[in-house]
């Protein structure tokens, strides 16, 4: 299927982008344009959004005794992100957007 497709393509560009130190590659979630009684927002007014899903994450950052102490999110989870900041990456045509673990507010419990 086509979903599967994309998936598969998104995969393989997220085995080549791999990021260093505590460096974690997020997906921030789509804004909603409509309320729940179905009115249209207009795209300024939506404000950024500011969850994300982790899609890559480095392996950690490395301590004054060299060793290396591993993040706190993990790959898939939910992440609440600062208005401002992140380094937007574009990968087979989606945004992204790189932040330090130190960076990332909170995790966000499902």
């Amino acid at each position: 299927s086509a979903g599967t497709c994309v998936s598969k393509m998104a995969a393989k560009a997220f085995k080549r982008f791999l990021p260093l130190f505590d460096g974690i590659l997020v997906q921030r979630f789509e804004a909603t344009a409509t309320t729940k009684g179905g009115i249209m927002i207009p795209e300024k007014s939506m404000g950024k959004v500011l969850e994300a899903t982790v899609v890559a994450s480095g392996p950690g950052r490395t301590n004054e005794k060299g060793e290396t102490v591993p993040l706190s999110v993990k790959v898939g989870e939910s992440v609440f992100l600062p208005e401002y900041g992140g380094t937007k990456v574009v990968l087979e045509e989606k945004e992204y957007f790189l932040f330090r673990e130190a960076d990332i507010l909170a995790k966000i419990q499902e």
